[in-house]
């Protein structure tokens, strides 16, 4: 799913900012969480053109700053909690492969088992947690007005 890799990819881009914060994520695990969305894709999103919206991804590009990296340390496991909550329902499993939605969930949860063990206080992440959840809810408002149909899906994921 084309929306699915740039969730995602904001997450492994996130780990590359923990990454050079001293933390030491797996590059392998994200290539492997990839290739299990890649075997997940069930709809090519040019069928779903007339279904795409904004859900106003609250981050933007730019050069990576001290104060980006402390952001994106924060991030990363704010992300993965709010993609395991998205593909952990029961209109997630009707609409997946469960034995591939398995296996990204126990990935992404192994992920955010490591990052919690490095997890470092920090008081910007209480605000960022708010930003990232109203993200989220508008993804799962739009699926659910949707009735999570297959092009909902691919463009809310």
């Amino acid at each position: 799913m084309a929306h699915i890799y740039k969730l995602l990819a904001g997450v492994i881009l996130c780990s590359i900012h923990a990454c050079s914060l001293g933390q030491n994520l797996s590059g392998i695990e994200n290539r492997k969480t990839f290739m299990i969305l890649r075997q997940m894709k069930r709809i090519h999103s040019h069928l779903c053109l007339k279904d795409r919206t904004d859900f106003q991804f609250p981050w933007k590009r730019g050069n990576t700053t001290q104060n980006k990296m402390t952001q994106g340390s924060c991030y990363h496991p704010l992300m993965l909690q709010q993609i395991i909550n998205l593909f952990n329902t029961e209109n997630s499993r009707a609409a997946w492969n469960n034995a591939l939605l398995d296996q990204l969930l126990s990935r992404l949860d192994h992920g955010l088992e490591q990052l919690e063990q490095m997890e470092d206080d920090n008081l910007a992440c209480a605000y960022l947690g708010s930003v990232v959840r109203k993200y989220f809810q508008r993804i799962h408002h739009y699926l659910k007005k949707k009735e999570y149909s297959s092009c909902a899906w691919e463009v809310g994921s």
